[in-house]
């Protein structure tokens, strides 16, 4: 097998999801290396500390020191604009710390395998840049001013033609990168609408047990059979992204579903969610000595300064308020109760 290596980051408030994701590859993908972007200092020092095998740590202040380009722009966006600054540049870096790699392959923190990626590079044979669709419900056709695809996965070989087009991700989001819709544009996720028409070579991944997530899970009938997750009878779920996912009122973890319009069944919740949720709650229960992961919250997304943005954000919260309210009344909430999920 081709040597692949993989790249994320967070910062404590994620460290228990960006550790699910370690697990979760090293049981699917033995041996793979996930290198971090520790976005501060008690993520650096926590995972210092585990000195996980196959986990390749850089802080924060190494990156910037090595790319001050992406620095430069920290002082001009918020905070969660600035680690979406950081996306591609963070990929250029490990591809040219990892030459010996054929792919490198960006992760967002909160996906979890329940299966081998290997799957996914058939389809790459070819490739040297490959990203992955949104596929939006029809009832969420609105969402697609946020760009066709998503940054949950976005891989590029080490070769000329993927060096190319990250570096070209990497100079277009230090010119812009900010958490609203302009025009095309859309934080670091908008330019890759425009990757297909920078090289022959660019892949759209067609597997859709790749990123099954609440915003396209309606478009697909999911059970549970031979001790696999399936959709649509056909094909092995391979990774879930887990956007959403959050802990509230005080016992309860909540997923997004509702927001999105998205069914939850009974085989969603017991052999996607639970497994999910179980390894976070160990994670933080294994970590909380060394770093008080349960209370950890993560970033609040930036929104344009305006009386209507506040408006709007201020009616986004209570909706959000009333559908936890509703989740905790249906079932769909997890209650938290000595450490497990119920």
């Amino acid at each position: 097998m081709s040597k692949r290596v993989y790249c994320t980051y967070f910062d404590h408030n994620y460290l228990s999801r960006g550790l699910a994701l370690y697990h979760s590859l090293q049981r699917h993908a033995p041996g793979a290396q996930l290198w971090v972007l520790c976005l501060n200092e008690q993520c650096y020092g926590t995972l210092t500390k585990l000195a996980l095998p196959n986990l390749i740590l850089r802080s924060l202040a190494q990156f910037e020191a090595e790319d001050r380009e992406v620095a430069a722009t920290r002082s001009a966006r918020s905070l969660i604009e600035y680690y979406f600054t950081c996306s591609p540049a963070w990929m250029r870096f490990v591809m040219s710390n990892e030459p010996e790699a054929e792919w490198v392959t960006y992760l967002d923190g909160d996906l979890f395998f329940f299966e081998s990626p290997e799957v996914i590079y058939r389809e790459l044979q070819d490739a040297s840049v490959a990203i992955i669709p949104h596929r939006f419900t029809a009832r969420m056709a609105r969402l697609r001013k946020f760009g066709t695809y998503n940054v949950g996965w976005v891989g590029a070989r080490n070769d000329p033609d993927g060096i190319s087009v990250i570096m070209w991700w990497r100079e277009k989001c230090i010119e812009w990168c900010h958490d609203y819709v302009d025009g095309g544009r859309f934080a670091d996720q908008g330019y890759l609408d425009s990757f297909p028409g920078l090289s022959s070579r660019v892949k759209v991944i067609e597997n859709v047990g790749a990123n099954l997530a609440p915003w396209n899970v309606g478009n697909y009938q999911i059970d549970f059979r031979d001790n696999r997750v399936m959709i649509d009878a056909m094909h092995p779920l391979i990774f879930f992204h887990f956007q959403g996912v959050k802990k509230g009122w005080g016992w309860f973890i909540f997923n997004s579903h509702r927001r999105y319009r998205a069914p939850f069944s009974g085989d969603m919740r017991q052999h996607i969610y639970q497994p999910y949720i179980d390894e976070l709650l160990q994670i933080e229960s294994a970590v909380d000595p060394v770093l008080q992961l349960s209370g950890a919250k993560p970033h609040r997304r930036s929104a344009v300064g305006d009386i209507k943005q506040f408006l709007a954000d201020k009616v986004r919260s209570v909706g959000i308020r009333l559908f936890q309210l509703l989740d905790i009344a249906t079932g769909r909430a997890f209650l938290v109760f000595r450490g497990k999920a119920h």
